[in-house]
């Protein structure tokens, strides 16, 4: 069993998930590529206190990338969107 800190790797903060967060109460997380559903809702309700009704996970492929004339492939990833109980909130920038 991994540890919370090693499932959820960060907070995806970009202007679809500040939508997603006021619309649906919904956060995204950037989690690791071998994380499965079960994993990530345990460590989400650990770290932050809250009930978490449901979990997506979307498989995000690493990129093919050229420096020079060498290719490479950027790291596979993947991201959580996490459906929190009504009246829970996770808030990452402190309340200001």
């Amino acid at each position: 069993m991994k540890s919370p800190h090693q499932v959820i790797q960060a907070p995806l903060i970009s202007e679809k998930g500040t939508l997603l967060t006021e619309s649906t109460n919904q956060v995204l997380f950037k989690v690791r590529p071998d994380a499965n559903k079960i994993e990530v809702k345990h460590a989400v309700e650990a770290l932050f206190k809250v009930k978490v009704e449901q979990v997506r996970i979307a498989r995000y492929l690493g990129k093919m990338r050229r420096i020079g004339r060498s290719m490479g492939r950027r790291s596979a990833w993947k991201k959580a969107y996490v459906t929190l109980k009504e009246g829970d909130k996770i808030d990452f920038f402190g309340g200001a």
